[in-house]
């Protein structure tokens, strides 16, 4: 399987199962429409028919030769070899290496598009107790089996209405790691209205990365994120979130925003958090219900296409002045990408990865959390729901509707599970709304990394 395009003038050929990405020129992408594995050292007469009036047959031959010597290379046409993986026991029965600790189902802002309810996910607001936070920390310790790195992502609602439970169980995380032989990693999302420089030196600390919220320029940002008091919330967090880039250094942050209906030219909030000095960006688009104001409906792909390629452009003129930027849906791995397993079932929901409430409540993911029907268990009940586990780990991308024939399919893994039960009513089936998109992002940076490596 070969998924060929065109993006900003260059053409680019890219072989699904291999991962393998051509850059060709005007006859070689249209041999291509002629040819279909598996393919004979000669040249078909077919394609010098088809293509005899705007070439010459020596070209072509020549053309069509380089192409078989990809293909005997495995590089082109390749085949599948991942489906393998698809029942492997290992993973099955992978044990829980990755945690969304939810230490706050409250918030101090009130997002409109917010998933969780403006943070309390529907059912009222709550702050996790300290004993709580180390039952979780125990429950990821005695269940990653030979895991050695953890990950635990501190989250709401806003966890720095919780960051003294936070620190004390980053704390317990610490002593407690040794006698596993494990290590954890921290992660912290936060939308900075409480940041100040003794939280912002213990995150820089202690947190491997940070997710800071913001939606872009003021005028985006406060349509949409705004106080309880309905006043918008750009000039509280902008300078907060600038003194925390700044102290960070090299260690890893990213601003994230999201766009709307309201915001379709979201390239120019991308630019406006670069030009503020963040050079880690990453703007997502909202998934709701069609019936909100803001949302995203499939009317609206053709300008959001667009407005990825223009973004695409812009940076690529930034990259080529010798600048740094990453976007964090450009960031595509072209070399030895994500491992067999990741490729499959992406972020591990219900599997390697669990989310838990201020209750102790464990539930797939934290997009998962207040569905009732998905709770996997609790931290006072010790295990989870095998069978449930057992589902999530065999949601990969040959058993979801139209994954395995899709050319993105090792790019997005099937995509979100929660979206996809959300919104198109089955973990199994994807949302068709987000594929588009996701497909869309993933041709922009194979693009952008062609176009760096025709630069060199």
């Amino acid at each position: 399987m070969i998924h060929k395009y065109t993006l900003g003038g260059i053409n680019i050929v890219l072989d699904i199962n291999s991962g393998g990405v051509h850059i060709v020129d005007e006859l070689t992408f249209a041999i291509l429409d002629y040819i279909r594995p598996p393919l004979s050292e000669k040249c078909p007469d077919n394609v010098v028919m088809a293509l005899k009036d705007d070439y010459r047959e020596e070209e072509i031959e020549r053309a069509y030769s380089e192409l078989y010597e990809l293909y005997k290379g495995d590089s082109l046409f390749s085949s599948d070899d991942y489906r393998q993986f698809a029942a492997d026991e290992a993973v099955l029965n992978a044990p829980v290496k990755a945690m969304c600790l939810h230490v706050a189902h409250d918030c101090n802002l009130r997002c409109s598009y917010c998933f969780a309810s403006t943070g309390d996910f529907g059912s009222g607001r709550r702050i996790m107790d300290l004993e709580t936070g180390k039952r979780a920390i125990d429950y990821l310790l005695e269940n990653s089996g030979n895991r050695r790195n953890l990950e635990l992502d501190f989250f709401g609602g806003e966890p720095l209405m919780n960051f003294d439970v936070v620190k004390e169980i980053v704390k317990y995380a610490r002593e407690r790691e040794k006698a596993y032989g494990k290590n954890f990693r921290f992660t912290i999302t936060t939308n900075g209205v409480l940041l100040s420089d003794d939280k912002i030196d213990f995150i820089n600390k202690e947190m491997s990365n940070i997710v800071l919220s913001i939606d872009g320029r003021k005028s985006v940002n406060d349509r949409i994120r705004t106080c309880i008091d309905g006043s918008g919330s750009y000039d509280i967090i902008m300078k907060k979130f600038k003194n925390l880039a700044k102290k960070r250094g090299d260690k890893e942050y990213y601003v994230r925003g999201t766009f709307t209906k309201y915001n379709l030219d979201f390239a120019d909030d991308v630019l406006h958090l670069y030009d503020e000095g963040f050079d880690q960006i990453s703007i997502e688009p909202a998934v709701c219900d069609e019936e909100m104001d803001w949302a995203i409906t499939a009317e609206d792909l053709p300008t959001i296409f667009a407005e990825y390629e223009r973004l695409a452009d812009e940076i690529l003129r930034i990259r080529r002045k010798g600048e740094h930027i990453n976007f964090f849906h450009f960031m595509i791995d072209l070399g030895q990408g994500p491992c067999a397993i990741k490729r499959l079932r992406g972020c591990g929901c219900g599997n390697e990865y669990i989310a838990v409430t201020p209750e102790g409540d464990i539930y797939p993911c934290h997009q998962f959390v207040g569905m009732e029907e998905w709770k996997m268990g609790s931290l006072d009940g010790g295990n989870l729901d095998t069978q449930k586990k057992k589902y999530f780990a065999a949601a990969n991308l040959y058993n979801k509707e139209g994954c395995s024939d899709c050319w993105a399919k090792f790019y997005c893994s099937g995509g979100c599970n929660a979206n996809n039960q959300i919104y198109a009513g089955d973990v199994l089936k994807p949302h068709s709304l987000a594929c588009e998109m996701q497909k869309k992002r993933i041709e922009c940076a194979i693009m952008v990394k062609a176009a760096m490596a025709l630069s060199e």
